[in-house]
């Protein structure tokens, strides 16, 4: 078992596969997005010739997460989407979208022509790889249990005349099992309308059926002897799916990274306070910065050695001893 809260400067299978099985809580990670940046090192993922050998990639690395996880442990994953190219497949990102990564909104390419073909795409066609994943790894044995809309009230300016800027982008949570940790209570949003208690009271009067104005009698099954009805409203509501979170700027990395905001309720609702978070994508160390204000122990990996030196300046800076 590796050591906990560290941050390992390694290609994630490898890393992956030095840990014992069900020995994690929960993952929380953005994986490289599909031909933006080159880090330079020939395992890296993200410069596949096609999306399909990058969904497929991913799925590897997904698995021997499932592996790791706990039986109740959860998958919180952060993916954008590219659009195919319109210059014999080859699409370009914004000029500076190389200082980005949840910053870009446009495009298939970062610094190269990487993207060769895509199975039943045409030039400009939006490839759609955040579903490609969360279909794939449905597939491959998860719980696929929800989309989350992440909306950025600041994104990356578009240039495009023939659609929206986009302004989003995805959060699949999956889990190992049917049923699983998630800590509803915890991650709670304020309710639009709060009244502190009220108790309402139904005559019993049955049931009716669509466009029938006779009450229904006791023998029919859809009679409900006893409607009575005790309503209870507090000031909280459940989490809704779309969250408003802000892109983040790191003044280390000079780019924009996984907020911090964005990942709070994951950590919170997806693993117990004391437990362990991984992420196999670490970049500048945002889940283990989270996970550490929180609680929670972390275990990551980031095949950049800059992006590792980066991610331990910050842990340094934010948490001190608690790093």
């Amino acid at each position: 078992m590796l050591e906990l809260n560290k941050i390992y400067t390694t290609e994630c299978c490898a890393g992956l596969k030095q840990l014992a099985d069900k020995s994690v809580n929960c993952c929380v990670t953005s994986p490289p997005y599909y031909g933006l940046r080159d880090y330079g090192n020939p395992l890296q993922i993200g410069l596949e010739e096609t999306p399909e050998a990058y969904i497929e990639k991913l799925v590897e690395v997904f698995r021997e997460v499932r592996r790791v996880l706990t039986d109740d442990g959860t998958l919180w994953v952060n993916i954008g989407d590219s659009y195919a190219g319109s210059m014999k497949g080859a699409a370009g990102y914004p000029d500076n979208a190389m200082n980005y990564k949840q910053g870009t909104n446009r495009g298939s390419l970062g610094k190269a022509t990487l993207v060769k073909q895509c199975t039943g795409c045409k030039p400009k066609d939006l490839i759609g790889i955040p579903w490609m994943l969360a279909f794939a790894l449905r597939a491959d044995g998860w719980y696929l249990r929800q989309d989350i809309i992440w909306s950025k009230p600041n994104p990356m300016p578009e240039s495009v005349k023939d659609r929206c800027t986009r302004s989003h982008e995805y959060i699949f949570l999956l889990s190992k099992s049917k049923t699983y940790y998630y800590d509803f209570e915890v991650i709670k949003q304020e309710a639009v309308t709060s009244v502190k208690k009220r108790v309402g009271k139904v005559e019993n009067v049955g049931y009716k059926h669509f466009n029938d104005t006779n009450v229904l009698s006791e023998s029919d099954p859809m009679f409900r002897k006893n409607t009575t009805r005790d309503y209870t409203y507090t000031d909280k509501a459940n989490k809704r799916s779309v969250w408003v979170v802000p892109t983040a700027a790191c003044k280390e990395a000079h780019f924009a990274v996984f907020p911090e905001e964005l990942i709070v309720d994951c950590i919170k609702a997806g693993c117990p306070e004391g437990g362990v978070v991984l992420d196999p994508f670490a970049g500048t160390g945002t889940t283990p910065v989270v996970a550490r204000k929180f609680g929670r122990n972390y275990i990551a990996f980031e095949i950049s050695p800059m992006s590792v030196g980066i991610a331990n300046m910050r842990m340094d800076k934010e948490l001190g001893m608690f790093k």
